[in-house]
């Protein structure tokens, strides 16, 4: 009677790697965005602190394009055996909301953690003669359809909240679509894209040169690193929004290497140094469980629904 207790505790033992060998080769984490972009830097410091955790390499790969679709549609394509991994977003909610023929659905993937929360910052650029949101907008209706803004997705919240802002105030403004933010942000830069709302990781060190101004941030209180900067509710329009990042594989992952996976991003997401590169961004290092991950998802659809319906945003 006692042989099955003592089996059943050395199986246990082996855990994942004695059920699946997993890790045994490179691990792939796909990118649906430019490299050192906001959600490139914090997925190159989770897959440097997952391989070391692992014994595995862990190679970031950026596939931009489609709002992000390029590189889902590559992890779905893969085996899903967790060695193609994709660094999830609010855009995989988005872009199941936004487009009627979309390659996948929110059940294809398979959660398993958040690893940040992080707020938009209302960039303007320096060509644009205006310090503040209120001269923006003055400036804008004085100059009607002469102004752009930087979107890379439709149904984006950068897309989303330059036009809830333009319906505030009356004002026009014409889309210009890049494939990641960092074109965008150079564009700015550059002043041939006049407005972009931007994570603000993307945009608060270039703000912080002066090579571009930032009008507010999206997030209920003003930001540890920016306290300077106003909110959108401060400015008078009532709009808090945030993105999220996060770790998914394809559904049919084996459960133990999700398990496994789950405690090793937690672990990366609490230590201070992951934590100290995410608030100087003005971002939030937050971890989850799959479950709460899969609830993001779905809330992030349900709410990216009801704004596609009111611009008329969906698509074929």
């Amino acid at each position: 009677m006692k042989f099955i207790p003592a089996l059943a505790l050395a199986v246990l033992a082996t855990g994942v790697h004695g059920q699946t060998g997993y890790p045994d080769k490179p691990v792939r984490l796909v990118v649906g965005f430019s490299a050192g972009g906001p959600t490139d830097l914090p997925a190159r410091f989770i897959a440097d602190r997952l391989g070391t955790a692992l014994g595995q390499r862990v190679i970031v790969e950026n596939r931009p394009g489609a709002g992000g679709q390029i590189a889902t549609q590559d992890v779905l394509s893969k085996p899903r055996d967790g060695y193609s991994l994709l660094l999830c977003t609010h855009f995989e909610s988005i872009n199941a909301a936004v487009y009627k023929n979309v390659a996948y659905k929110l059940s294809d993937l398979a959660p398993i953690s958040q690893i940040s929360r992080y707020y938009y910052a209302v960039a303007l650029s320096n060509e644009v003669p205006a310090q503040d949101l209120e001269g923006f907008i003055a400036y804008a209706r004085a100059n009607p359809g002469k102004l752009n803004y930087g979107t890379i997705g439709r149904g984006s919240a950068q897309e989303v909240l330059a036009l809830e802002l333009a319906k505030a105030a009356g004002i026009r403004l014409t889309g210009i679509p890049y494939k990641g933010g960092a074109d965008a942000v150079n564009d700015l830069i550059a002043g041939r894209v006049h407005l972009y709302v931007s994570p603000t990781l993307n945009v608060l060190p270039q703000y912080k040169a002066g090579r571009l101004r930032v009008l507010a941030v999206t997030s209920p209180e003003r930001l540890a690193a920016a306290p300077q900067i106003p909110t959108l509710t401060e400015k008078g329009l009532a709009f808090v929004r945030f993105g999220w990042l996060g770790l998914c594989g394809g559904a049919g992952t084996p459960q133990p290497v999700i398990a496994l996976l789950n405690r090793q991003v937690g672990a990366i997401v609490k230590s201070p140094e992951y934590r100290d590169l995410i608030e100087k961004a003005g971002s939030v290092a937050v971890s989850s469980s799959p479950e709460q991950l899969a609830q993001i998802l779905h809330e992030t659809y349900e709410q990216t629904a009801g704004i596609a319906r009111e611009f008329g945003l969906q698509m074929d």
